[in-house]
C-alpha cells in the first residue's frame, strides 16, 4: 500500500488490536479510518479488523467528493465504492458500509466498536439518563436507532450541527460506540477511558448440560459451539429471557437472523427445525434451550460462533429489569434484504 504515512501504520495496529477483543468487535463487525490530505482512508466490507496489520483491508475513499454528494443529498453517498480511488485498491475492496459516518466526523482518526458494555446500555429505553451519569466528563452524543450507513450518517451530522464543539464520543442506539481524535493514540485513550465508564456488571452463569445437548442435537443438523461461553444465553434465565424478547442490534440479525431460537420443553433440535420449516423459516443459526445450553447449526462460520458469543456478553451485562427496545419487524426487514449487507456477508465468509 503505497502514499501510507506512519499514523496510518499505527491505525493497522490498532484495529488489529481492538479486532481481536470480542468484547469490543465480532467477525467482520466495527470499522476504523483516517483522513490523509483528500483521502479517507476506511476498513473494507466484510473484513476483519484483527486481520489489519497483515492483510490489506483498507479503502482508499476521496473525502472532498463524498462529502459534496452528503450535502448535496445524493443518495449515490450510500453507495461509497463510487468515490473509491481505484489506482490505489487493486484488490478492488468495496468500503464499510459506515463509510459516511467516519466522513461526516470532523476528527482525522475514527473508530467505531460493537463494544458489548456499550450496547447492553444503547439497547434500554433509558440509554439517555443512564449516560448523562455516565459520560459526564466527555463530549458526547447519543443517536437514537437509524439503519447503519446513511441513515445513521446524516443523524450524526444533524445533532452534531447542535453542539459548541463536534462530539468525539457517539453512542448509537441498539448498535456500539463511535470514538474521534486527531490522532490513533488519542483515539485508542478516548476508547479505553468510554469503556471503563460504560462497563456493566457481568451476570454469571453455570456450565452447559453438554451431555443433554448432545442428545438434543442427535440426528440433526445441529452441533456444540465451539465456545463454552455461548451457553451462558441458553443457561440462564435472565438472558434467555432477554434473547427472546427479539433482535437487539444489527448484526445479530444479519449474522444469526431474526430474534433468537428457543426450544419449548421437550423440543429437540429437530423439531424446532420442523417447526421453523412449518412456518416457511429457514432452519435457525441457533437454538436457546433453556437452562441446558445452545447448538448451533452445522453451517455456522466464525462468525456465526462469534456473534453467538456476542449474544451471551450483552445479555449477560444487561440488567433483568432494563426497559429494552428491541427492532422492529420494518427495522430487521430493512437489514436482512439491504444489499450492502448482503454483500458484506458474501466478503465475510471469503475472510474467515
Amino acid at each position: 500500500m503505497s502514499n501510507v504515512s506512519p499514523e496510518f501504520d499505527k491505525l493497522l495496529k490498532l484495529s488489529a488490536d481492538i479486532g481481536s477483543d470480542p468484547l469490543l468487535v465480532q467477525a467482520a463487525g466495527g470499522n476504523t479510518s483516517i483522513k490523509q490530505d483528500d483521502t479517507l482512508w476506511i476498513k473494507a466490507s466484510g473484513t476483519w479488523l484483527m486481520n489489519a496489520v497483515d492483510t490489506d483491508i483498507m479503502v482508499p475513499v476521496s473525502l472532498p467528493a463524498l462529502l459534496t454528494a452528503l450535502d448535496d443529498g445524493n443518495d449515490h453517498a450510500e453507495r461509497a465504492q463510487a468515490f473509491v480511488d481505484q489506482a490505489r485498491n487493486p484488490a478492488g475492496l468495496r468500503p464499510s458500509i459506515e463509510t459516511t459516518v467516519h466522513a461526516v466526523m470532523a476528527q482525522r482518526v475514527v473508530v467505531h466498536v460493537h463494544c458489548v458494555n456499550t450496547i447492553a446500555i444503547a439497547i434500554r429505553n433509558d440509554a439517555q439518563s443512564i449516560l448523562e451519569q455516565k459520560l459526564a466528563a466527555f463530549n458526547w452524543l447519543l443517536i437514537p436507532y437509524m439503519r447503519p450507513g446513511l441513515p445513521l450518517s446524516r443523524a450524526i451530522a444533524k445533532a452534531a450541527a447542535d453542539k459548541p464543539a463536534p462530539p468525539d464520543v457517539i453512542v448509537l442506539g441498539n448498535h456500539g460506540l463511535v470514538v474521534a481524535a486527531e490522532t490513533t493514540e488519542l483515539a485508542l485513550e478516548l476508547l479505553q477511558r468510554v469503556c471503563r465508564a460504560l462497563e456493566q456488571p457481568f451476570r454469571k452463569s453455570r456450565n452447559a448440560d453438554t451431555d443433554a445437548l448432545l442428545t438434543l442435537a442427535e440426528h440433526s443438523d445441529y452441533q456444540l459451539p465451539a465456545s463454552a461461553a455461548c451457553h451462558a444465553t441458553a443457561i440462564n434465565e435472565i438472558n434467555c429471557r432477554i434473547a427472546g424478547g427479539g433482535s437487539l442490534y444489527p448484526d445479530h440479525v444479519i449474522f444469526l437472523g431474526m430474534g433468537s431460537a428457543i426450544a419449548a420443553t421437550d423440543e429437540s433440535a429437530n423439531d424446532v427445525a420442523r417447526r421453523y420449516a412449518q412456518n416457511a423459516l429457514s432452519p435457525p443459526k441457533q437454538i436457546l434451550f433453556p437452562g441446558v445450553g445452545t447448538l448451533l447449526h452445522h453451517s455456522a462460520d466464525a462468525s456465526t460462533e462469534a456473534m453467538a458469543l456476542c449474544l451471551a456478553d450483552v445479555t449477560a451485562r444487561t440488567a433483568a429489569d432494563a426497559p429494552l427496545n428491541y427492532l422492529t419487524n420494518q427495522q430487521n426487514d430493512e437489514l436482512l434484504n439491504w444489499d450492502a449487507e448482503k454483500y458484506r456477508q458474501a466478503m465475510n465468509q471469503n475472510n474467515t
